[in-house]
């Protein structure tokens, strides 16, 4: 999808958007206000800032193995780690969007699709020590830089799968009883993204908590997320442009909320 698109697509999402006034639902008031909008400091961030900016500053190279659906910027498959850091992590606003509602909902373990860098995988995995996080980086060579982040700023509670997503999910889903908290961040396909959905949906709780990054990203991803909301099992969808997420609580209505952030 192109700038300009992606900028239409913003436009309507502002336009459909609501803040705290427009939302009827206790629950949802108070993960909006508490936690989706809180800007409080929290002592891990300038941690995990401090490694983003030091991969911003990197000159290397490296060959890319890129399993997923593609970069809207590089064509090449040798790439800067500044500019695979700069394009393919999300900022600090919505990495620590991620670290709150693991903080908020406390999963006893978390599953990320799509590592990266691992900027993302840190805000996730600093919330509590004692929380796994799975995470699936296809590519050899940033999954090497992952590990060397993930060793710099002493989290031991990552457990990181060099493997395509379609090998590693399946084996990762079936160790769990049920999911907590799983982070949708690779492949932006519909096909994909509804696959990787519904081999996760079948272990969900009323607990769990699902995300999916880059809503927006596509007509692709736009109809898989329409799909998503739809399904049964799902009660409340939260949209904040660069994420949705998926609630699974029954205590909840059926209801979509279109969030500023």
């Amino acid at each position: 999808m192109n700038k300009l698109k992606l900028l239409f697509n913003y436009l309507g999402f502002l336009l459909k958007s609501k803040n705290e006034h427009g939302i009827q639902s206790p629950f949802v008031f108070e993960l909006y206000t508490q936690i989706i909008k809180d800007d409080q400091k929290y002592y891990c961030f300038d941690d995990i800032e401090s490694i983003r900016a030091m991969l911003l500053l990197s000159k290397q190279k490296i060959n890319v193995t890129d399993l997923g659906a593609g970069s809207k910027v590089h064509s090449s498959t040798e790439r800067r780690i500044a500019n695979i850091t700069k394009f393919s992590s999300k900022p600090a606003k919505y990495g620590q969007l991620l670290f709150r509602l693991a903080n908020r909902f406390k999963p006893s373990s978390i599953i990320e699709i799509g590592t990266s860098v691992g900027i993302s995988t840190m805000y996730l995995a600093a919330h509590n020590s004692k929380c796994t996080v799975h995470t699936i980086e296809g590519c050899p060579n940033i999954t090497k830089i992952a590990k060397i982040n993930f060793k710099k700023i002493g989290y031991n509670n990552i457990k990181i799968y060099n493997d395509s997503f379609e090998n590693a999910l399946p084996t990762i889903v079936s160790q769990h009883k049920t999911l907590d908290f799983v982070y949708f961040d690779g492949n932006h396909t519909k096909a994909a993204t509804l696959s990787y959905f519904n081999m996760c949906v079948e272990k969900t709780s009323v607990k769990s908590v699902f995300i999916f990054d880059d809503i927006y990203w596509s007509d692709e991803m736009k109809a898989a997320w329409e799909e998503i909301k739809k399904d049964p099992k799902v009660t409340t969808t939260i949209d904040v442009f660069a994420f949705g997420i998926v609630l699974f609580n029954t205590d909840l209505s059926k209801e979509n909320f279109v969030l500023r952030y």
